[in-house]
């Protein structure tokens, strides 16, 4: 004899019979309107999509800007280096994550704008470059539009060939830029800039500059085969930390050779 209770649901035990979650059967209506249902978005399946990279990396963007107000409005020598130090410190730590932390990534973007903002103030007024901090960030905004431009139209690809110029150059912009860091303590040159003065320093600025074009390349790319390859929606934090690092990278550069160019070395 059948259990009571099996008895008792009799229909939705049968071979082939189906019910709805409140224990009725499900009619062809219920199986039309499922049918006729649009299928789950990436976001509504915990993917990565572009709307997700980039209402992070806004938001990033915006929290730099805010930072940036108190660091430019009040000046400060103490808080340049400190936060210098604290942005590099949480850069690299982000960097070697496996997957980024949305806090740490947030707080990353609050200390590098103070930083930004309290360079740009220092750059205009110690070596008298007034407009120099809106300059730079145009340049950034109309080379990084033209490169997103450049990607999303094919013109433009990440290739393998990019990739090795972007390790070795990045490795060697490094290693120059670490020599240029003890040249200017130790006063072994007379320019505020040390080995990156004068025309040779606008070179160097631009090599910096277009090194940082592949690198904003290759975040497009990442996002591009994440949202493809349906990587889990935490990556969206790790491409939003990447375009912002580009983007910082980029807008210093630009500072930097404003400066120099307007003979202020």
């Amino acid at each position: 004899m059948a259990s009571p209770v099996f008895s008792r649901l009799n229909s939705a035990f049968k071979p082939g019979a189906t019910i709805n979650p409140d224990g009725s059967a499900v009619t062809a209506e219920d199986l039309q309107s499922q049918f006729d249902a649009p299928s789950a978005t990436s976001a509504q399946m915990g993917r990565m999509t572009y709307e997700g990279v980039t209402s992070k990396a806004a938001g990033m963007i915006v929290l730099a800007f805010i930072a940036a107000i108190p660091g430019y409005l009040f000046p400060s020598t103490a808080g340049l280096f400190i936060s210098a130090i604290a942005g590099m410190v949480l850069g690299l730590v982000l960097a070697f994550q496996r997957t980024t932390n949305p806090t740490m990534a947030l707080i990353y973007a609050a200390v590098e704008g103070y930083f930004l903002g309290s360079l740009s103030i220092y750059i205009e007024q110690g070596f008298d470059v007034p407009g120099a901090a809106m300059q730079a960030l145009l340049a950034t905004a109309i080379t990084s539009g033209v490169c997103l431009y450049l990607y999303r139209t094919g013109k433009v690809r990440y290739t393998s060939k990019m990739r090795k110029i972007l390790i070795i150059g990045g490795i060697s912009y490094l290693a120059f830029s670490v020599v240029n860091i003890f040249v200017m303590i130790f006063g072994g040159t007379d320019s505020a800039w040390g080995l990156r003065s004068g025309w040779i320093g606008v070179a160097i600025g631009l090599v910096a500059v277009g090194l940082a074009c592949i690198s904003l390349i290759a975040d497009f790319d990442f996002i591009e085969n994440g949202v493809k390859r349906g990587l889990p929606q935490q990556y969206e934090w790790t491409a939003a930390f990447g375009l912002v690092v580009t983007l910082v990278w980029m807008y210093t550069e630009f500072l930097r050779i404003i400066a120099i160019l307007q003979g202020r070395d």
